[in-house]
């Protein structure tokens, strides 16, 4: 890229063209396809920002959720549909934003996805009842599904390949950070704010966001336009929402069993319709023929299955600290910030300890403290110091940022060049889909234990949660079985350069 700064202005176009040729993309305009130094050096500060905006407000609400669900009148498990609605958009919309940055350009589909975002905020915001409240999360849901991937393709496209491992690393940082301060944020707005301004933070840095990506954002373009798989969509994204929805209202009472088991016969067998599809379409939503690569498969079926297990915890802790124990929404996000701050430091480490043991002998024994660790989280009580639960919750971030890391490279060990877009959104729709299951499956196993739904005491909330990590521990261990598959060298040839950030 200094190279082509370094020629005359129509050098630079010349060589631009060459790049773009080589990548499979067109330019529509040179001036902003090929970003002059001062924005060569903001764009990963721009993505960034995207970044943080989407994995902050994956986690600020969690602390909010006994204080939202009584202002809306609704018990606090029922709010598990308000997140797990949000994680649910990301899993189903995710597939289809390599398709519309190809198709409409880089630049105004990430403008689309921050103005969506944006909006959805605002919605949530003003939102006063839980159904219209969900509704707004999956809009955001929308625009966050489009924001990450298009970032990190736009990146891709823009830097050199020997750049990419230190920008993407950089631009890795703000969805770490998110999650450590979206806990404490969340409680100090509760306690000096209305529970509103949660969604209204968003408003002012969206809108400051729509102006600095058309001003920087380059605008790229693939020559050959794929078509969109509108069949793959609407039977993939029906199956997986039915799906959901059954996991969230199962429990509630408002359906009969039939009626139940009616929705996830239907569910199922769109998910099944879709998979049929897939096999006969040349450029299906999810590039599934992939699975059949062994360390691939591993890695996206043993992470779904962990993440049912862990996912849900986020939605937990907050009940169990507030509600079990009392402690105000500032204090229990002081209490899972070391969470993130743990998965930080670890970071850094992880690749040591992969080249040292090897990814079969890390993600095994991992898993199984990371089982046995969820467990211990049911002996947290009213009488539990609280030195004890910050070391719970440090050794925690360790193992799932272990976990994380290790699941996620493993993914590319065996994947092509061709293929690894492909793989990309297959990883990140099954990653979110376990969280938005992760989130229903913690919420109806607590709900399975507490008694009096609506109001239980305190507790009872702690019987209920202790049986629900217990649960959940168990739960996550079975995922041991799926990484007993992988060979003692398995992913040895993944070189820090192909490692891809996806949380």
């Amino acid at each position: 890229m200094l190279r082509i700064l370094s020629l005359p202005i129509k050098g630079r176009e010349d060589e631009a063209r060459r790049l773009a040729a080589r990548h499979n993309f067109t330019m529509t305009a040179p001036t902003t396809a090929l970003p002059s130094p001062p924005h060569h050096q903001f764009l990963p500060w721009l993505v960034a920002v995207a970044f943080f905006m989407e994995s902050l407000d994956t986690t600020i609400l969690n602390t909010a959720v006994p204080v939202v669900s009584q202002a809306l009148g609704v018990s606090s498990l029922s709010m598990k549909s308000v997140l797990a609605s949000y994680t649910l958009s990301l899993a189903v919309f995710i597939p289809i934003s390599g398709w519309m940055a190809d198709r409409f350009g880089t630049r105004r589909v990430f403008a689309s996805a921050i103005g969506v975002f944006t909006l959805g905020s605002l919605l949530c915001g003003v939102s006063s009842d839980i159904h219209l409240l969900v509704a707004c999360r999956v809009l955001q849901g929308c625009g966050g599904a489009m924001m990450v991937p298009v970032g990190r393709l736009t990146l891709v496209r823009t830097f050199d390949r020997s750049q990419l491992v230190p920008i993407m690393s950089f631009v890795a940082i703000p969805a770490l950070i998110g999650p450590m301060l979206g806990p404490i944020a969340g409680g100090v707005i509760l306690r000096y704010l209305h529970w509103r301004y949660i969604f209204f933070l968003n408003i002012p840095i969206g809108l400051a966001g729509l102006v600095l990506v058309y001003l920087n954002l380059p605008d790229y373009r693939e020559e050959r336009r794929r078509p969109l798989d509108l069949i793959g969509l609407i039977l993939f994204g029906a199956g997986t929402a039915l799906l959901s929805y059954v996991l969230e209202i199962f429990g509630d009472h408002t359906l009969s069993a039939g009626e139940i088991i009616g929705i996830t016969g239907v569910s199922l067998s769109l998910l099944v319709a879709y998979w049929l599809h897939a096999r006969r379409t040349v450029d299906p939503l999810l590039q599934l023929t992939l699975l059949r690569i062994r360390t691939f498969s591993v890695a996206v079926v043993g992470s779904f299955i962990t993440r049912l297990g862990i996912g849900g915890v986020p939605f937990l802790l907050p009940l169990l600290y507030q509600i079990g124990l009392g402690l105000s929404p500032i204090q229990s996000g002081l209490l899972i910030m070391p969470q993130a701050f743990a998965a930080i430091c670890a970071k850094p480490v992880v690749r040591i300890i992969l080249d040292r043991f090897g990814y079969r002998g890390v993600l095994i024994s991992n898993t199984l403290l990371l089982g046995g660790l969820l467990m211990l989280f049911a002996t947290i009580g009213e009488r539990t110091p609280i030195w004890m639960i910050v070391a719970q919750a440090f050794c925690y971030g360790v193992l799932t940022s272990t976990q994380y890391t290790s699941m996620n490279t493993l993914v590319y060990a065996d994947i092509s060049s061709g293929d690894a877009s492909h793989a990309s959104s297959i990883a990140s729709t099954f990653q979110q889909l376990s969280i938005s299951f992760g989130v229903a499956a913690a919420g109806l196993t607590t709900a399975v234990f507490v008694s009096g739904h609506l109001r239980p005491s305190p507790g009872d909330m702690i019987a209920g949660l202790h049986e629900a990590f217990l649960a959940l521990g168990a739960f996550t261990l079975v995922s041991t079985a799926i990484f007993l598959r992988l060979k003692k060298d398995d992913g040895a040839m993944v070189s820090h350069s192909r490692e891809v950030h996806l949380g």
